[in-house]
């Protein structure tokens, strides 16, 4: 097993600091294990195993399982980042899919019963809801914030209800895996969603076909 030694960083509780190199070795050992086997069967041992470390050493950094979880699946939507072309439609379809995609890395048996499992603690639903539901939730409300100052979207929008519509395309199916979301069905739904809440539609469009090279565009205005 690696030894905990080489750069460090401050033991919470005294004593010896932490290896950070134990720190990566075991979210991506909890990772690798959750993809495998998902949540329900994930065991410490081999998280442990696979990461060349002890139990103790796993507990000393995450006082539970749920919250070594949360930890590792936050190091996938971290580097997570949304576009900014200044075309509306187009963003919020590629915004949306990019994290669609994230969550379909995720095992189908990880978010359901790790949910469950956060509900028995103080704060830890908290700490699920800021680890896995905010970060596409703002990174959506940013591109809706950025079409609404270039005055592409209706002054009257309810933004938080087209927040959670739009965010529903991310989190519906990877909560209950039951379906995928395809590229295609992403587009038809910021579609129709725009059609109600732009204060231009046909403009938006021709802006994302513009962007996208589309033959029709370029034959009828090159």
């Amino acid at each position: 097993m690696a030894a905990e030694s080489g750069p460090s960083l401050p033991s919470p509780h005294g004593g010896r600091p932490r290896d950070p190199r134990i720190d990566t070795a075991v979210l991506q050992a909890t990772l690798s294990v959750l993809d495998e086997s998902g949540y329900g069967r994930l065991a410490l041992e081999e998280v442990a195993r696979r990461a060349g470390t002890t139990k103790p050493a796993i507990y000393r950094r995450w006082p539970n399982r749920q919250r070594l979880v949360l930890a590792a699946l936050a190091t996938r939507l971290g580097a997570v980042s949304t576009p900014d072309s200044g075309c509306t439609l187009c963003d919020l379809s590629e915004g949306i899919n990019v994290f669609i995609e994230v969550f379909r890395g995720i095992h189908a048996d990880v978010l359901g019963p790790l949910l469950a499992d956060c509900t028995s603690e103080p704060g830890l639903r908290d700490t699920f809801m800021a680890t896995l539901f905010d970060p596409p939730r703002n990174a959506v409300a940013q591109m809706l914030d950025r079409a609404a100052a270039r005055g592409d979207l209706r002054a009257d929008m309810d933004r938080d209800l087209v927040l959670d519509m739009l965010g529903s395309l991310v989190h519906y199916r990877a909560l209950f895996g039951h379906a995928l979301t395809s590229e295609t069905e992403v587009e038809g739904a910021v579609v129709a969603l725009l059609r109600g809440i732009a204060t231009d539609y046909p403009a938006l469009m021709e802006r994302s076909r513009q962007l996208a090279g589309d033959p029709q565009f370029h034959a009828t205005h090159g």
